[in-house]
């Protein structure tokens, strides 16, 4: 039998250190290791590697701990990482003192994943920024460039919880 540990620092901690930073002073936070990354990204593996105004990348290495009862990664962790690239997207763009939620986000699975497909690379990018609704898309590659799912994303901008 496998296991694994996982740790994460209390979020809450984490935004009332980070109130005053923008959106995207808070992705580079996160992408530099400065600032440690939410529960769900310790959880599911994944992380940012770019950021910068309105685009974001994360990867994600997919291991057997993701599988689903057929033998394969379950498609909620790329449903997951893609609501994650679109939602960093809007949220680089957005003030200090404002955050974001996901109203929507419709996915289109390609192609199954496995452990052994190796880094996922999600890319969420803003279409239509806005101070009440944003539009994203994202996408989901393998390291050889295959295309796994894509996504389209709305999100409703909100005063950021204290």
């Amino acid at each position: 039998m496998a296991e694994q540990t996982y740790q994460w620092v209390d979020p809450a901690q984490v935004l009332a250190q980070t109130a005053t930073l923008s959106g995207l002073e808070y992705m580079e936070g996160l992408r530099d290791g400065t600032i440690p990354p939410p529960p769900i990204a310790v959880l599911m593996q994944f992380r940012p590697v770019q950021v910068e105004s309105g685009r974001v990348v994360f990867e994600c290495d997919p291991s057997q701990a993701h599988y689903n009862p057929i033998g394969m990664v379950h498609g909620g962790l790329v449903c997951t990482i893609l609501d994650t690239a679109t939602g960093c997207a809007a949220h680089s763009t957005l003030d200090a003192g404002v955050g974001y939620t996901s109203v929507e986000i419709k996915v289109n699975y390609l192609r199954p994943v496995l452990s052994d497909t190796g880094v996922l690379i999600a890319t969420g990018q803003v279409i239509k920024g806005g101070n009440r609704v944003i539009f994203a898309e994202g996408n989901v590659t393998t390291g050889a460039g295959d295309l796994v799912a894509t996504a389209s994303s709305t999100l409703l901008v909100r005063p950021r919880r204290a």
